[in-house]
């Protein structure tokens, strides 16, 4: 068994050590306020998203808890000089080449992470190895500010809903899935992304590193108590669908919905949180007194002369190169869409939208928005929506987080895919019992792709190095007439018809034409 070595006692430094902090705590004041100053927006952004977002709403206790992280660590802070450290600023460059590719390929959370990196590396190397040592913890856990995770939104719902099959399963109700609609005898049930659980599960896992780092010393309880505190809550999400479906059955949908909003709200899960705690605390091995920090060598007052005044410019240089390179890359001449208008289609024409099952993809922001509806001669009909960014920036994406063919309470969601059309993709969508396949072809560069992946990285490239900054999303959509009924068809037909989607692409962005 390994000894565990604390850090050895001594006299807390003297007026000489005290004064070697000074410099460096205003080294590093300065660096992070120019720091924050530069990003502004991007301060300004994860701000509004912790207040607005029920989803990250815990990030507003995050600073409070790092500043009771640090305190917790002043004895053994007291006995560290601090000492600007040159390897540090490979942590702040890092974040600045993340920021700059976030910014280039319109990725929220590759900024917000960028920002947070730079931030982590100005005190690592304004303060020195040891200082970061002793803070380890409390500078990793500045992570959880950035809001990440609404990624797992789909996979969640589609998880909670397959749970919720088996638990009918088992209790006798039959159920039939499409997606993440739930049909039973008694209703018609949607694992909304409310119901994904996303929101327990994101705030768990900040809460469980808390625990694991504050309440246990052993790597491998810390590992196993972090794992109950990420897969508990996924097991409980699931219990919480089926109960709710399960009590429809058993009274009726009003009732349930009523008692899942009482009773299986936060109430739930902070049964489940009280839990988790009650069956970790036997396990505790942490001892009130215990020190934090067990290492032997710390750096002391009469140590080499600190490089602090190079790393600071360094630090200060270094975060302000990704701003001054996208300064000069954004010199480049906007074309215009002004006057474009619907393509004429041979063996189509134009024909009023459905207002049965109305559909309208959601592009926030799009300088240019167009959609109609067409029906062939043998009686085939599709939708056609065309989306122009002239030029991309934040919250004016051709792909992001409630973009595309499924927008925010249209009353559609995602339930599966199929065979991809050349040059884009095909999503399957349903709503209150009617289905629908879109054809997806985004046009960024000069690429024709129906790749989320492929339009960031198309975007970032643009951006970073030239190239036409605009972005053009093209759906062509077709819905089921009946159940037995394949709306592919109809959808090959109107493409056939439609000739070169890049073409149509670059018309509609106003591009001239080879």
């Amino acid at each position: 068994m390994t000894a565990v070595l604390p850090i050895e006692k001594s006299e807390p430094l003297g007026r000489r050590a005290v004064g070697g902090w000074r410099p460096h705590l205003l080294a590093l004041a300065a660096v992070g306020t120019a720091i924050l100053l530069l990003f502004h927006r991007d301060v300004a952004d994860l701000a509004g998203i912790w207040i607005q977002s029920a989803t990250f709403n815990h990030c507003l206790l995050i600073l409070p808890i790092i500043g009771w992280l640090v305190w917790q660590r002043l004895p053994e802070l007291q006995q560290i000089a601090p000492r600007a450290w040159a390897p540090g600023l490979a942590i702040v460059a890092a974040g600045a080449l993340a920021w700059l590719f976030g910014f280039a390929g319109s990725v929220a959370l590759a900024r917000h992470a960028g920002l947070v990196l730079m931030l982590q590396g100005a005190v690592i190397a304004c303060l020195g190895r040891d200082v970061a040592r002793a803070l380890a913890f409390p500078i990793f856990y500045v992570l959880f500010l950035i809001p990440a995770g609404d990624q797992l939104v789909p996979p969640l719902q589609a998880l909670t809903a397959k749970m919720s099959m088996v638990l009918l399963s088992l209790v006798g109700v039959p159920a039939h899935i499409e997606g993440i609609f739930i049909t039973t005898p008694t209703g018609y049930f949607e694992v909304a992304e409310a119901c994904s659980g996303v929101q327990f599960l994101i705030a768990m896992i900040a809460y469980g590193a808390l625990v694991a780092n504050v309440c246990f010393r052993s790597w491998r309880r810390r590992i196993l108590f972090l794992l109950a505190a990420v897969t508990i809550p996924i097991l409980a999400n699931g219990v919480r669908a089926w109960a709710t479906i399960y009590i429809a059955h058993l009274t009726s949908n009003d009732f349930a919905a009523g008692f899942d909003h009482i009773v299986f709200g936060w109430i739930f899960f902070g049964l489940v949180m009280t839990l988790l705690m009650a069956a970790g605390w036997p396990f505790f091995d942490r001892r009130p007194g215990d020190p934090w920090l067990f290492h032997r060598e710390v750096q002391r007052a009469d140590s080499a002369a600190s490089p602090l005044a190079g790393v600071t410019a360094a630090v200060v240089v270094f975060t302000a190169l990704p701003l001054a390179w996208l300064a000069v890359a954004a010199s480049h001449p906007q074309q215009s869409a002004a006057g474009f208008k619907l393509p004429a289609v041979d063996g189509w024409e134009r024909m009023q939208t459905s207002s049965r099952h109305p559909w309208r993809p959601h592009f926030a922001g799009a300088d240019l928005m167009l959609m109609g509806r067409y029906r062939s001669q043998t009686g085939q009909e599709v939708d056609l929506a065309i989306a122009v960014y002239q030029q991309q920036d934040e919250g004016r994406e051709l792909v992001g987080f409630g973009q595309g063919a499924v927008g925010p309470d249209s009353g559609w969601a995602w339930t599966g895919s199929g065979p991809a059309p050349l040059g884009g993709r095909l999503d399957r969508i349903g709503s209150h019992r009617t289905v629908r396949e879109v054809a997806t072809f985004y046009r960024v560069g000069r690429v024709l792709t129906g790749s989320d992946y492929t339009v960031k990285l198309e975007t970032m490239k643009t951006r970073l190095l030239g190239g036409p900054q605009r972005a053009v999303a093209i759906m062509v959509s077709a819905e089921a007439p009946a159940e037995s009924v394949d709306p592919r068809p109809a959808i090959d037909g109107f493409l056939r018809a439609l000739g070169p989607i890049e073409t149509l692409a670059d018309r509609a962005a106003g591009l001239p034409q080879r």
